[in-house]
């Protein structure tokens, strides 16, 4: 008997403010700027990208493009992105 393993896939479970404002923390605890921007594009997919796109007037590629490993988006789209998620970053000490 074989058994065959799925591939998990976090955005089935980016489906409440709770779980993505949770999965941005320690994403965020982590310092890896990479890694964040892999996380956003995960609860983009999870959001549907062509509603993110149409909610921040970008274009769907260029939201894949963004991103994509290694990707170099500018502030002003990471904050358009995240304005779209209901998520503001605070600072705190």
């Amino acid at each position: 008997m074989s058994k065959e393993l799925t591939t998990f896939d976090i955005t089935q479970y980016l489906d409440s403010s709770e779980a993505i404002t949770e999965y941005l923390s320690q994403v965020l605890e982590d310092e890896d700027s990479d890694k964040f921007l892999e996380t956003l594009g995960h609860i983009a997919k999870a959001k549907g990208m062509s509603q993110i796109a149409k909610d921040t007037g970008l274009g769907r590629e260029s939201l894949y493009k963004t991103f994509s490993p290694g990707a170099k988006p500018r502030f002003e789209t990471v904050m358009k992105v995240m304005n779209t998620f209901g998520v503001k970053l605070q600072a705190s000490s």
